[in-house]
């Protein structure tokens, strides 16, 4: 047997070794009261995120349960593993983790390189995790697919439906105006979500969920049913016979994740407008598969793909909504003449062949090309003399007057400085003013929580100014409703022109032009470079030392570089092994 080289059983590799080694992986099997024609099945190893840590994945053993039973039914052999804890409203500060996301792929890609496993089946929901798992299954390229753990029933409250993200942040800043008082905004925490599964609105999390149908990694139809909902245990049992044909087949994510892939997946992105989150998850995506994706590609796609979801935070419905008027299918097939539709998915058919049958159930929350919920937006690329590598706007959340804007800059350097002046009444912040929150990318700020979103203050509000330019090489949450030109790089812990703006110099925006730009000359910006001090500090110890000393900027996906330097597989270890 040697590994990757012929079509046997990878985990061949153990159950048939020779000696004394053999014996004792064979003698761990039948300790768990397991037969030789037990072992002798293709194993299939299903990752499970559940944790009581984290809403979004409660229901997850259910879910397992499903897969376990159709891949017994089947003739394979389920074997489950748990993966580190991930919930990104839960963690402390919220957000932080993004940084865990290459800890997960590492973590998956090790487990799966060490036991015996010839295919994977990966259930995630929050944030980082289906970004995670898809960059592992690039990583490893096993047979392998993704099930969505599902959204949580949209809440209720004040006679109308709430979901996470906006209905929050609005809540607030009419706490902010004295329209609410805390009572009520006690009701609302109570409101909110009401089951399990992951937020209700076009976040990340969501975002993403969509984005892995739309590559082809997660079942047609998969990522919108309810978490709780009994048609996603039946999908989870489809899930089981998907990848036991996937390993008999032995289909791969690279023959799945093409540069075909990821162009449809960009503009699910685009059509739901979605989480801009989204735009760093598939540039580290692509770095794991070798393909060669750029910031660019993004805005390129964005200006001709309309927006056919009608969803919060930019939009009106939520994600049950979503499902009721025919899910993830019936969006993309209205979005078909834009896809490439003879990419492979994890079923066995094309994109084109899974979504030909799916029909709008209810036209208010999906449009059509010629009847869009909006035109072309998405994600506008803006460069300039503060973003040399390039910075992201999220146009569909924005403030149409703040796309073309000027205004006086005023520098923060953390968010802790920004947390503690920004909103005392007596701070100098005006109409108009452009907020600049630097140190905060994946290098200054170790794993990016989110800060770039910066609230409105109070005195903003009080004269009816509910929105502002935010200018940061941070990131923002997926559920908010704000104009932000976010990923700014490089970022200014290592030595980006953002780190040379002061308080009172004029940025100037010009979505248009795709321009960002402080308005100083070259000789003055090379004059403050030239005593520019950049020596940010490095975590003691653990993951976020390794990561604060390798991880890349947000243009590049923000990946550790050793893992996406070169292609580099299972199979790749699987033969070393084999060699000795």
């Amino acid at each position: 047997m040697t590994g990757a080289d012929d079509r046997g059983l990878r985990s061949e590799n153990w159950t048939k070794m020779p000696g004394i080694n053999g014996f004792l992986q064979r003698a761990a099997l039948k300790s768990q009261g397991l037969r030789e024609r037990d072992y002798a099945k293709p194993v299939v190893g299903i990752c499970t995120n559940t944790s009581d840590f984290t809403r979004c994945h409660t229901h997850f053993d259910g879910m397992v349960d499903a897969v376990k039973q159709t891949v017994l039914e089947s003739g394979g052999l389920p074997r489950v593993f748990n993966s580190m804890v991930m919930g990104a409203d839960t963690a402390r500060p919220i957000g932080i983790s993004f940084l865990h996301r290459n800890l997960l792929a590492m973590e998956i890609e090790q487990i799966a390189a060490t036991y015996a496993m010839d295919g994977l089946v990966l259930l995630g929901a929050c944030d980082e995790t289906i970004p995670a798992m898809l960059m592992a299954a690039a990583s490893l390229d096993l047979p392998a697919l993704v099930v969505p753990g599902g959204p949580s029933f949209t809440g209720y409250w004040r006679g109308r439906d709430v979901g996470s993200g906006a209905d929050m942040h609005e809540a607030f800043d009419s706490l902010e105006r004295g329209d609410l008082d805390e009572c009520a905004i006690r009701h609302l925490e109570s409101s909110l979500e009401r089951t399990a599964g992951h937020c209700t609105t076009m976040g990340t999390a969501a975002t993403m969920t969509t984005i892995a149908e739309a590559l082809g990694m997660a079942p047609a139809g998969s990522s919108a049913i309810p978490a709780v909902d009994s048609r996603r245990l039946a999908m989870c049992r489809d899930a089981g016979e998907h990848i036991m044909r996937l390993i008999a087949d032995d289909v791969r994510p690279s023959q799945i994740m093409t540069a075909q892939a990821l162009d449809n997946g960009i503009r699910a992105l685009a059509t739901v407008d979605g989480s801009s989150n989204a735009v760093i998850h598939l540039l580290a995506l692509a770095g794991r598969l070798g393909l060669d994706l750029r910031l660019e590609r993004f805005d390129e796609l964005s200006r001709d793909t309309p927006v056919l979801l009608n969803l919060r935070p930019s939009g009106d419905y939520y994600l049950n909504d979503f499902f009721n008027a025919g899910g993830v299918p019936a969006l993309l097939n209205a979005l078909s003449p834009l896809l490439h539709r003879d990419a492979l998915t994890v079923t066995g058919r094309t994109l084109g062949e899974e979504i030909e049958s799916a029909v709008i159930e209810d036209p208010r929350v999906i449009g059509t090309i010629a009847e869009p919920i909006a035109p072309p937006r998405g994600f506008a690329v803006v460069r300039g003399n503060i973003a040399p590598d390039g910075a992201i706007i999220r146009t569909g959340v924005a403030t149409p007057e703040l796309l073309v804007h000027r205004g006086r800059a005023v520098v923060f350097e953390s968010n802790a400085e920004l947390q503690a002046t920004l909103y005392h009444p007596d701070f100098d912040i005006r109409p108009g003013d452009v907020v600049v929150l630097r140190g905060q990318g994946p290098r200054g700020a170790v794993g990016m929580p989110e800060y770039g979103r910066i609230p409105v203050p109070a005195k903003l509000l009080a004269q009816g100014i509910t929105d502002l330019l935010r200018v940061s090489d941070n990131r923002m949450g997926g559920t908010v409703h704000a104009t932000a030109v976010l990923h700014v790089a490089p970022e200014s812990a290592v030595g980006g022109p953002l780190g040379l703006v002061r308080t009172g110099d004029v940025i100037s925006l010009d979505i248009t032009e795709r321009r960002i730009d402080v308005e100083l000359s070259d000789a003055e910006l090379d004059a403050r470079r030239a005593s520019q001090v950049v020596s940010p500090s490095l975590p003691e110890r653990g993951f976020a030392r390794l990561y604060a000393t390798t991880v890349t900027q947000t243009n590049s996906g923000c990946d550790l570089d050793f893992l996406c330097r070169a292609r580099h597989t299972i199979h790749d270890v699987d033969r070393a092994c084999d060699a000795g």
